[in-house]
């Protein structure tokens, strides 16, 4: 079977499957009594496997089958759950994702897995044989493996697993029928009705048509789940005529494994049948119905998309600007229905290639684990807004820097235990990974409460390395000293770590994320910790602005950084620290006027009414000065190209209905 057309598909699915195990193993690690996440565990390495088999795969099925087999004896209780086995679980789903790699680049996924398949075997065996020797089958409730049911499948299983946990008892009753018995099948279906009116019946042996064709001797075994004792159940039973003996026994899961002819039967999402909670509702139905309708695009042909749309804006703009023009009652009643739709299909477009944070931020949690036991230091990682949503494209560029960032905060930010408990900390650190939205732009921080960063040591390091002059320096604000760290070779490590140098390489994640058209700021207190503050653009190029004028020239201010609009006296203007300031609504928020930011004549100076947009970036506002309000429109946000990338405080600009020229403001910078 050709399965090159399914590939794609394989490998998404295949990553999506070993991210979920990474996430369920350290969940595992904290809960290790939990079944909920070892069910998850399983179920997403059973499926792995399957998936590998089919796409011919086989070192990653082999592995992935010896992972699920450890898996299927910690469901079953035979092996206990402890932290030293975490540290080997997770380097198996390492080798996992090492081979899927290998795969998405043209590779046949081939890794030398042996050493990690005999650690877990070995792990499996030698955790059975300490069940066997620590407690007896029968102290266990075992049964002896010469029971009658030696093909019990996966789904059988996973009922009898269950049922047990919510306090059912699950036995094998043995029916010896009298050899005069004339009526076989009447007195089966007899048993029969009186077990299902003591729980339920999950297996019998011989299977339930040879027991209606009378195809058996006088003997038949079934599987019970009852919340009834023994005792009550084998005087119910015995109550049917002909019959000559009963024998019931507690039936345990604990030594069945899934028989290979029904795995491939098994059934996924059924309903328990011994689920007392009824039928689903409609509406449960309904969900259970779409729940899977999704389907996998390219990028590329959300990016075309995107572009055509772009195109379809900017036409728009243009007639609604001759509908205005013209006055015509039905141009205008269309302009305006295209409108709507338009703007619907542009939420739609936008939401298509926004994803959370969170699929760069879940791998987090085991690099932070793996790097402090490396370390020998402990370490917390508390991750805050991951359903922060950004565009795939910047999603899959930002994974490096932020690694880079969360390396040096443990290697160099968090102190050994020992450090701290003599500072009065606590002995386990903390990082603070936290994304949120500002305006038209995410904002990505990484807190730790370490040992911050000693100004004078990066002053003394700058002047050593004629980073800059005495009289320079003195002129610096400490931000900017803590940004004198990520200059190309900086570093004020006294020795270099093959971890991290916090310097050593932050010139090329301020590199990488500039290139982005973002911006990254340190804020840092000795001994209390650093804040690394990164800024990312949404990449969304349809956003919605304030047209203002300046000069009878056009500029926009993106509507997500506006809080309001307003026209204030000339009384209502104060001075505090040499800087114009007005008070809005009990915060005292600085007036910048655009036209000294852009080297504007400045023709309004004695106006006895001022127009401001106040904007936000985070905690921070600012008024803006403009000279009027031209009205909120939906552009289309077009780069400057490489030439004038670095124009302080425009992010791009847009062509208007009118065929103008309008520069988009970033009033982040101006905040900044």
């Amino acid at each position: 079977m050709d399965t090159t057309q399914y590939l794609d598909v394989f490998i998404d699915e295949s990553n999506e499957h070993i991210e979920a195990l990474y996430q369920k193993l350290l969940e595992l690690e904290k809960n290790p009594n939990e079944k909920a996440i070892i069910e998850d565990i399983f179920r997403s390495a059973h499926t792995l496997k399957g998936m590998s088999a089919t796409m011919g795969y086989n070192d990653l099925a082999t592995l992935t089958h010896t992972l699920e087999n450890v898996f299927d004896a910690i469901r079953y209780d035979r092996v206990h759950v402890q932290s030293e086995m975490i540290d080997l679980l997770v380097e198996t789903v390492d080798h996992l994702n090492t081979m899927v790699e290998d795969i998405a680049s043209g590779g046949n996924g081939s890794l030398n897995i042996s050493d990690v398949a005999k650690q877990l075997e070995m792990l499996e065996k030698r955790q059975l044989n300490v069940v066997a020797d620590s407690t007896s089958e029968q102290e266990k409730g075992f049964i002896n493996t010469s029971s009658t049911f030696t093909d019990i499948d996966e789904f059988e299983l996973s009922i009898l697993n269950e049922s047990h946990e919510r306090g059912f008892q699950n036995y094998e009753i043995t029916v010896q029928l009298r050899e005069d018995c004339l009526l076989k099948g009447a007195r089966v279906f007899m048993v029969f009705e009186v077990l299902e009116h003591l729980g339920e019946v999950i297996k019998s042996v011989p299977s339930v048509s040879n027991l209606e064709e009378e195809n058996f001797d006088y003997t038949f075994s079934v599987i019970l789940v009852s919340n009834q004792n023994s005792k009550e159940i084998t005087e119910k039973i015995k109550k049917v005529s002909e019959i000559d003996s009963v024998q019931i026994n507690p039936f345990s899961v604990t030594n069945y494994r899934v028989s290979k002819e029904s795995k491939s039967a098994v059934k996924e999402n059924v309903d328990n049948p011994i689920n007392k909670e009824g039928p689903k509702t409609k509406e449960q139905q309904e969900h259970s119905k779409n729940q899977h309708k999704t389907i996998r695009v390219n990028i590329e042909k959300l990016d075309v998309l995107m572009n055509l749309f772009e195109e379809l804006i900017i036409d728009r703009g243009r007639l609604e600007q001759i509908s205005s023009d013209l006055k015509n009652a039905d141009l205008q009643e269309s302009v305006e229905r295209m409108t709507r739709v338009s703007s619907d299909l542009q939420n739609i477009i936008l939401t298509m290639r926004m994803v959370p944070i969170d699929q760069v931020f879940s791998r987090f949690p085991r690099m932070v684990r793996k790097l402090a036991r490396d370390l020998n230091k402990e370490v917390d990682i508390e991750i805050i807004g991951a359903n922060t949503e950004l565009d795939r494209t910047v999603i899959d560029e930002i994974g490096d820097p932020i690694v880079h960032l969360l390396r040096n905060a443990i290697d160099h930010g968090i102190e050994t235990p020992e450090e701290r408990m003599q500072k009065g900390k606590p002995e386990k650190g903390t990082i603070k990974l936290k994304a949120y939205h500002s305006g038209n732009h995410v904002f990505i921080e990484i807190e730790d409460d370490g040992a911050g960063i000693n100004k004078e040591k990066v002053l003394s390091k700058a002047l050593a390395n004629d980073l800059l002059t005495e009289r320079e320096s003195e002129a610096l604000t400490e931000q900017q000293i803590f940004e004198l760290i990520m200059e190309s070779g900086f570093s004020t490590a006294d020795k270099i770590s093959d971890i991290s140098g916090r310097g050593v390489g932050l010139d090329v994640v301020k590199n990488t994320i500039e290139s982005l058209g973002g911006s990254i700021s340190i804020d840092s207190e000795l001994e209390k910790g650093s804040i690394f503050s990164v800024q990312l653009p949404l990449t969304l190029t349809i956003i919605s602005v304030l047209l203002v004028e300046l000069n009878k020239e056009k500029y926009a201010i993106p509507l997500s950084s506006i809080i309001e609009t307003a026209i204030v006296s000339r009384e209502q203007i104060f001075s505090a620290h040499h800087k114009k300031v007005i008070d809005f609504r009990g915060k005292v928020v600085p007036i910048v006027n655009l036209k000294d930011v852009f080297g504007i004549p400045n023709t309004n100076v004695d106006e006895e009414y001022t127009s401001i947009v106040i904007v936000k970036k985070g905690e921070k506002m600012a008024a803006l000065v403009v000279d009027s309000f031209i009205g909120q429109q939906e552009v289309v946000l077009k780069s400057l190209g490489s030439y004038l990338s670095n124009i302080f405080a425009i992010s791009g600009a847009t062509i208007l209905g009118d065929g103008q020229v309008a520069l988009i403001i970033d009033s982040n910078a101006i905040i900044k």
